[in-house]
């Protein structure tokens, strides 16, 4: 009997290493997977900082236009506060 006994306590112990082994295996590519995900993220929000920061600001330019032709239509001189 304990040579059976044996045995299925080997069987046991093997089954557990490669669970372990297993496991380890699926978490290695969780982490893998994870990591490129989050370098193209890295890499996308560089590139729109740089996109953002190196295209001219065209609004600017409108907004400044639109408030000269604003204040010469509707204020004269004499409606100013000095």
């Amino acid at each position: 009997m304990s040579r059976i006994e044996e045995m299925l306590a080997t069987t046991k112990l093997n089954d557990l290493i490669h669970k372990k082994e297993e496991e380890d295996k699926a978490q290695k590519t969780i982490l893998w997977v994870l990591a490129i995900v989050g370098a193209v993220a890295a890499v996308a929000a560089i590139a729109y900082a740089v996109y953002c920061f190196f295209t001219p600001d065209y609004l600017e330019d409108f907004d400044e236009d639109f408030d000269d032709d604003f204040d010469e239509d509707f204020f004269s001189d004499e409606d100013e506060v000095q």
